[in-house]
C-alpha cells in the first residue's frame, strides 16, 4: 500500500466507499440509502451499497456470479458478501491490508487487474507517477468497467471522473484549487 499514492487510495474511497475507515465491513447507512432510493424509483435498485470490503469478497470469492442471476440469488449472494465482509474485517483487523488487496485485484477493464496494471496500460507510467486527474480516471472505471473504459468510452469515463473529483473535494481529500 505504501507504493500506491494517497490520491489513488482516496479516489477509490471517495467514489466507492466514503465511510471505509469507520464501518465494520458493511455500511448500514449506505444500505438504507440504496433501499430508500430503490423504493422511490419503483423498486429499481440501481444504487450500490457494497463496501470496498464487500467488493473485495465479491471479486475474489464469488467469481462465478452472473449478471442474469435472479433476485433471490442476488439477495443470497449479498447476504453472504456482508457476512464474509464482517468476518474479514474482524479477522484481519487492518483496513490498510483490505484496501491494498482491493486496489491490487480490482477489475479496471482492458484485462487490468489492479491499479499498477491500469496505470501502465492507460498512462504508460508507474502508479506512483499518476496525476490527480489520472487517479480519478482509473477510479472512475470501477462502477462499470466496460462502460467507463477511458479508451473505448472516454465521454462516460470523463463524467464519472468528474464525480470522483467532486466526491474527493466534498469529502475533504482535495482542496478547491486541486478540484
Amino acid at each position: 500500500l505504501d507504493q500506491i499514492p494517497e490520491c489513488v487510495q482516496n479516489a477509490f474511497i471517495a467514489i466507492e466507499d466514503e465511510r471505509f475507515w469507520t464501518h465494520n465491513g458493511i455500511d448500514i447507512r449506505g444500505i438504507f440509502r440504496a433501499a430508500y432510493t430503490g423504493v422511490l424509483s419503483n423498486l429499481h435498485f440501481s444504487e450500490g451499497a457494497s463496501t470496498i470490503t464487500q467488493q473485495l469478497i465479491k471479486n475474489n470469492v464469488f467469481t462465478e456470479w452472473v449478471n442474469g442471476e435472479s433476485g433471490i440469488e442476488k439477495v443470497k449472494r449479498k447476504i453472504q458478501e456482508q457476512y464474509l465482509a464482517l468476518k474479514l474485517e474482524e479477522d484481519v483487523n487492518d483496513k490498510d491490508i483490505i484496501l491494498e488487496n482491493y486496489l491490487n485485484t480490482i477489475n479496471l477493464s482492458n484485462n487490468n487487474l489492479g491499479v499498477q496494471s491500469a496505470a501502465i496500460n492507460y498512462f504508460n507510467k508507474d502508479v506512483s507517477e499518476l496525476t490527480l486527474s489520472e487517479c480519478a480516471v482509473i477510479a472512475a472505471i470501477t462502477q462499470n468497467p466496460s462502460k467507463n473504459n477511458p479508451i473505448s468510452h472516454p465521454e462516460e469515463n470523463l463524467k464519472r471522473r468528474n464525480k470522483v473529483l467532486k466526491n474527493m473535494f466534498d469529502q475533504g481529500y482535495i482542496d478547491q484549487a486541486e478540484y
